[in-house]
């Protein structure tokens, strides 16, 4: 398995405004551009440890086979699926209409309504799909705080040492946090 970025998410949930607000920056300074450059990083950062995309964004996901037809995508919440690409032993790609799969948005499933057998070893499946919780303001709010916290950690350790991820931040975000049983 492997995810592919299609569609980056068109805003930040953070806006510098908010960024500098809250590490007490001086408006119109010369840190923009790092501070600017520091919010994405600690986006990525919190999306990593949850496992969610926060903006709306847009994926693919690669898959080797597709089991029993039963597929979770990963990145919740799910706001819908594009397509679903089968390639065959002879590489021939092959669009499955939208009667060949059913969505579970709620799940954040595709479940494939007959098997597919004779696929090819290798990235055998492409499901391009959209996740996230919708723009910016749609955003939980300990979510945006996290963000804000790691983003002052950053500003606070840029250089050679490592910014450790606050403990505070890991509190707000373990609500939203999937977990692997």
């Amino acid at each position: 398995m492997s995810l592919q970025l299609t569609v980056p998410p068109a805003e930040e949930p953070v806006t510098l405004e908010q960024a500098k607000a809250w590490l007490r920056v001086e408006s119109g300074g010369d840190e923009d551009a790092l501070i600017a450059a520091l919010i994405p990083a600690a986006r990525a950062r919190c999306e990593w440890h949850t496992g969610r995309a926060f903006v709306t964004q847009g994926w693919i996901l690669w898959l080797d086979g597709v089991g029993d037809g039963c597929i979770a995508l990963p990145l919740p919440p799910l706001v819908s699926v594009q397509s679903v690409t089968l390639y065959g032993r002879d590489d021939a790609a092959t669009v499955l209409g939208v009667d060949s799969y059913a969505v579970d948005v709620p799940g954040g499933r595709v479940i494939l309504k007959s098997p597919h057998t004779n696929l090819r070893t290798r990235n055998a499946a492409a499901i391009a799909f959209t996740a996230g919780y919708g723009g910016a303001a749609d955003l939980p709010a300990p979510i945006c705080q996290a963000i804000l916290q790691i983003v002052a950690a950053l500003y606070d350790h840029r250089g050679a040492e490592p910014a450790p991820t606050p403990d505070a931040a890991l509190v707000l975000l373990a609500p939203y946090r999937l977990l692997k049983l």
